[in-house]
């Protein structure tokens, strides 16, 4: 799915011309962005109380099983 998103301060204009253009491609959609208020995605001190300001990555792979292995080559001819 893509969406053809549409500015509010241009929705009037280009809204019923982008529709009529991408009505063939069942593939896309035209939306008007409605979103208000800041952009909360480089807000500094994200997190409530600043304790933790940086994000943490951590791996979510399960942990190899330990112990060892039989050998997977096969065997000589």
């Amino acid at each position: 799915m893509i969406y053809c998103v549409i500015p509010p301060e241009l929705a009037d204009e280009l809204f019923d011309k982008m529709v009529d253009y991408y009505k063939d491609n069942l593939n896309v959609t035209v939306i008007i962005d409605r979103r208000e208020g800041p952009d909360r995605r480089n807000r500094k001190g994200a997190g409530g109380d600043g304790a933790r300001e940086q994000r943490t990555i951590r791996d979510r792979r399960r942990p190899r099983v330990p112990g060892t292995f039989p050998e997977t080559d096969a065997p000589a001819d």
